[in-house]
């Protein structure tokens, strides 16, 4: 199994949760509704998760957001032609996939909050505004894009996972009604 550096790792679980909470439908005022979950809004699922797990609630309620991201992210990748094969935000292959799931488990063990642990790719600050995520993805960069049936397929992907998170979350732009699936081919070597 091959070993991944935990800043490579922090890199795209910061991007990752950061798309997972700006996906949720949440209310007032509402989200980009790519899945239909209120996991970390302080009046919904944040406040159940405060009650239950007072050290780990921000991490529990950003799971939970994560794993719908996961879900909706396969089912759109599904339609593709070869769907094991494209790589997403949320899917990099088996090993990785794991790799970044024991970080996030790592963080969750070790305190610290999701902003102090993932500040570098971080884009939760508080109260929702679109203009402001979408900044944050601006400076992510630029991809080349093909807008296909199955979405955004980047033309090129870096072989450095976090370069390749970096890409991917930066191609969601511009911010649909849907998710767009921002996706590239897997490299041979994965």
């Amino acid at each position: 199994m091959p070993l991944f550096e935990p800043e490579q790792l922090d890199v795209i679980l910061g991007l990752q949760l950061s798309v997972a909470w700006a996906g949720e439908r949440a209310e007032d005022p509402q989200r980009l509704n790519w899945w239909n979950t209120d996991l970390t809004d302080e009046a919904a699922g944040g406040d159940l998760f405060s009650r239950l797990l007072p050290k780990t609630a921000a991490w529990a309620g950003l799971e939970l957001a994560r794993v719908a991201a996961i879900r909706a992210d396969h089912a759109a990748r599904s339609k593709l032609a070869a769907p094991d094969e494209a790589r997403s935000l949320y899917h990099f292959g088996f090993e990785l996939d794991e790799a970044i799931q024991d970080r996030l488990e790592h963080h969750k063990r070790h305190g610290g909050t999701p902003a102090e642990v993932l500040a570098t790719t971080w884009a939760v600050k508080g109260a929702w505004d679109k203009k402001e995520f979408a900044a944050f993805l601006k400076e992510l960069g630029s991809s080349k894009v093909e807008e296909t049936p199955g979405g955004r397929r980047l033309k090129a992907l870096s072989d450095q996972p976090a370069e390749a998170a970096q890409a991917l979350a930066a191609a969601l732009l511009p911010l649909e009604k849907n998710y767009p699936l921002p996706h590239g081919a897997m490299p041979a070597s994965s």
